[in-house]
């Protein structure tokens, strides 16, 4: 066990996780919490307890994080894997074209992931957890059972054994990936009014789309995009509907307590 290794990634991963969320609260749930709550998609505030369940699950996961990323780079396994060191061996323009491949993988991987943790056999027992948080704040992005943890960051394993990877390549996806995700939890929808409806929108998942999805249990599966969730009929029904009913709100709603 590589225990130097395994506190770096805690390191990097923890301080994403920190610094992300933190910084989401922050803003929406302390310094604008009373001026901009009229815009919340759920009008009301998550509990203190649910919100110490979802950083005490969250802090689990990179924990489980961590020791899958060490097994990856044990030396009897990393040299069967496609990370490589130097930019060189496959360029500039692969390195970034990269990006967008890494972001549409796990889409299309978390998409089914998600669908397997709704069946009825599974929910209760591992998905369940995250969804205790039907009115998700930011501290929820990384909220999971542990066996679910281990299938969230399979996504790893998948990266490693199908495309050429560079050592700095995670680092920088599960930057953006944190953030994405904590905008999915936020609780607020950063989009502007429409946005659902354009040519572009209607792909992109939304924190409303998200937060629907924790609210009902049912449909909204997607985690960066939609499309998954149109080409299967899992979008749900009144997500356009909703979107605009929250955009088009005026400041005029009080502020409530779960």
């Amino acid at each position: 066990m590589n225990w130097g290794l395994y506190f770096r990634v805690l390191q990097h991963a923890g301080g994403r996780y920190l610094m992300a969320a933190s910084v989401a609260f922050i803003i929406f749930y302390v310094l604008l919490r009373r001026t901009v709550f009229y815009k919340k998609i759920q009008l009301k505030l998550p509990a203190n307890k649910d919100i110490l369940r979802e950083i005490g699950f969250s802090i689990t996961t990179i924990f489980i994080a961590g020791f899958i990323l060490v097994f990856l780079h044990d030396p009897a396994i990393a040299p069967y894997t496609t990370r490589y060191k130097s930019v060189d061996t496959y360029g500039w323009f692969y390195y970034f074209a990269l990006f967008p491949i890494l972001f549409l993988i796990h889409d299309a991987y978390f998409y089914f992931t998600h669908r397997l943790m709704h069946h009825k056999s599974v929910f209760r027992f591992v998905h369940l957890v995250h969804h205790r948080s039907t009115n998700p704040s930011p501290w929820a992005a990384y909220a999971f059972h542990p066996l679910e943890a281990v299938v969230e960051q399979g996504i790893l394993i998948v990266f490693y054994f199908t495309v050429p990877i560079h050592v700095t390549h995670l680092g920088i996806f599960f930057l953006i990936s944190i953030i994405y995700n904590v905008y999915g939890h936020l609780g607020y929808e950063l989009y502007p009014r429409g946005f659902s409806k354009t040519r572009v929108g209607k792909w992109i998942n939304t924190s409303i789309s998200h937060n629907q999805h924790h609210q009902h249990f049912k449909g909204n599966y997607g985690l960066y995009f939609l499309f998954w969730d149109r080409l299967f009929g899992t979008i749900r029904e009144d997500y356009d509907e909703k979107f605009e009913e929250v955009k088009t709100r005026i400041p005029e709603t009080t502020l409530v307590s779960s």
